[in-house]
């Protein structure tokens, strides 16, 4: 899970030196913005799952983390830059709220494996 962190992080990097340099010129500001929310997200989450602990317990919260950044912030890159490309995406417009979907219930899976079996 390390290595796909790693790749996640290194490409919201790349992507967000894109969105920042090559894109500011050819992109509405809409668009470019909705892409910087997509790198910052993607970015944020990598950092998270480098920074889990490597356990069985924590597997699920990985999982929805991953995915969420699969869903969620490509996505949005695919709607940012169906112009740019000219390629109608707009099928990636449900999708979006799936992944955010997935990144707060690995929140929420985080929480439970931090809280499983102690007392409130």
């Amino acid at each position: 899970m390390k290595r796909i962190a790693a790749i996640f992080g290194g490409l919201a990097v790349v992507l967000g030196a894109l969105g920042a340099h090559a894109l500011k010129e050819v992109l509405e500001t809409e668009a470019l913005e909705s892409f910087k929310t997509a790198t910052t997200y993607q970015l944020f989450h990598a950092i998270a799952l480098i920074a889990l602990p490597s356990s069985e317990k924590f597997i699920w919260t990985a999982r929805f983390w991953v995915a969420g950044i699969l869903l969620f912030s490509f996505s949005i890159y695919g709607l940012a830059l169906d112009e740019l490309v000219g390629v109608n995406l707009s099928c990636l417009g449900p999708i979006t709220p799936l992944g955010g979907l997935s990144l707060i219930l690995g929140w929420g899976f985080l929480w439970k494996s931090w809280t499983n079996g102690t007392r409130h």
